[in-house]
């Protein structure tokens, strides 16, 4: 570079976290371990929340102020500078908009890194926001985020695509509010104990164990507080195996890390991987590599590296897995944005691959600002 040529702009990464969802919380959380970690050297950061009601603010990216723990649930307020999205694909401009001051611009976005999980985030939502402005983004597209969200269609394609899932059934609100007696009748299919999940959201939200028909209709209930669709699934007798998945680059298939296993503690006093055993205390560990026999490990991965492929995914994903007591492998799910803080599962296992944190985050950034938008 000679004297008069300017230096190479760094890319600029807006980081989108908060959101509407009820994992507004998670997101925030998620964003300040990012924060802490993406290389300042290599990459200019403009840090965008999320309000609960949907505004879109300039923040401060403060990762001390977006941690959660026990005793201190981060949140984005709309008290900050507004941020407006330029929706032509011959401008990338971020604007802030402050009361009775001129717009200002923010400069050009490169690519978005959108830490967002659940509705309005992780749905394909704001996947589609992007695609309409041009505008590169980390993680799967539309399609592939839509039915990574919503358990009920998720399953159908992957039973679709010959992948192992438990016997479940899906209750619609429709079919909730014409007969719910006829409703939990149909779950009478399946063994208890059953897991009630509201169909399109994460982090354990809204989830109950119900071993007895007595109470699955209260579970139905706290599940549609949620989500109007709910999922009632079979519980599975064995261990739940995980395995992340990262994009290869150009025509290389999906990487996958080492497995991981989530044990649950018995000094937690949880009954399964609830929110509080996630986020709020030491209620769970992962073991990485998992301590299971080298077939099942690879029958995992294979499973992992499928289940992607079948919803097309890009980017990355964390599949859940459980090894049953009879020797099978089943599909639980497949999370497109997986929970992101250095001590999140997805993380962990890259770190016990041989990816550490930095790394995983940069080499995400360079796969999502070589990836083109649109028809792909």
């Amino acid at each position: 570079m000679t004297p008069d040529q300017p230096a190479a702009r760094k890319p600029r990464v807006a980081v989108v976290f908060g959101g509407r969802s009820s994992e507004h919380a998670v997101s925030c959380a998620t964003a300040a371990g990012v924060m802490r970690a993406i290389d300042r050297d290599a990459y200019d950061v403009v840090p965008i929340g999320i309000s609960r009601d949907g505004h879109w603010v300039l923040t401060d990216g403060d990762p001390d102020r977006l941690s959660l723990t026990s005793t201190s649930t981060p949140e984005v307020t709309a008290d900050g500078a507004g941020v407006v999205i330029p929706l032509a694909t011959t401008d990338r401009t971020l604007v802030a908009l402050e009361p009775r001051e001129v717009p200002k611009s923010l400069g050009e976005v490169d690519v978005v890194f959108p830490l967002l999980h659940g509705p309005f985030g992780e749905d394909g939502t704001i996947q589609g926001l992007f695609e309409m402005a041009d505008i590169r983004y980390v993680g799967s597209g539309v399609f592939a985020s839509a039915a990574g969200m919503d358990k009920h269609h998720m399953k159908v394609i992957f039973a679709g695509a010959g992948l192992p899932v438990g016997p479940y059934v899906v209750i619609t609100d429709a079919q909730w509010r014409r007969d719910p007696a006829a409703a939990m009748d149909a779950v009478a299919a399946l063994t208890y104990p059953v897991f009630v999940k509201p169909a399109r959201a994460g982090s354990s939200m809204g989830i109950s164990k119900v071993s007895t028909p007595e109470a699955l209709e209260g579970a139905i209930e706290i599940a549609r507080t949620h989500d109007l669709k709910v999922v009632v699934e079979q519980g599975i007798v064995g261990r739940e195996i995980e395995c992340a998945v990262l994009q290869g680059r150009g025509t290389d298939e999906p990487r996958v890390s080492h497995v991981g296993e989530i044990e649950v503690t018995a000094a937690g006093g949880h009954e399964f991987y609830d929110f509080e055993a996630k986020y709020l205390d030491d209620g769970a560990v992962l073991s990485c590599p998992a301590a299971v026999p080298d077939h099942v490990a690879a029958e995992v991965q294979r499973l992992a590296r499928a289940a992607f492929e079948a919803l097309g995914c890009e980017g990355l994903a964390r599949v859940d897995c459980f090894y049953t007591d009879t020797g099978d492998v089943v599909v639980n799910e497949i999370n497109t944005m997986p929970g992101f803080t250095p001590h999140s599962m997805y993380p962990q296992m890259w770190e016990a691959t041989g990816l550490p944190y930095r790394d995983l985050i940069d080499e995400l950034l360079q796969l999502a600002l070589t990836r083109p938008v649109g028809l792909r």
